[in-house]
């Protein structure tokens, strides 16, 4: 399923800002906000590029999109990082 570039959210939601492959400052993120499905999370951007798990970091974030498809709101950019590692 394709989805635009706005998209709806419901409120109250949590915006949170990059992430930069920090896995555990948003395991975080999750244990302050809420955790799935109970709140609503928009990323908006900066998932993976510095920090040493970028690659669990944007993982996670796409096991949650796909699980929780209207909770979820994010988009990936990733694809230089998997070439590197794998």
């Amino acid at each position: 399923m394709v989805e635009g570039r706005v998209q709806p959210v419901t409120a109250p939601v949590t915006i949170c800002g990059d992430i930069h492959g920090q896995f555990y400052d948003l395991a975080e993120l999750f244990r302050i906000g809420g955790a799935c499905p109970d709140s609503n999370y928009l990323f908006m951007g900066d998932y993976v590029d510095r920090g040493y798990y970028s690659l669990e970091t944007v993982t996670l974030l796409v096991a949650l999109k796909v699980r929780y498809r209207y909770r979820i709101n994010a988009r990936y950019g990733f694809y230089d990082e998997c070439l590197r590692k794998y």
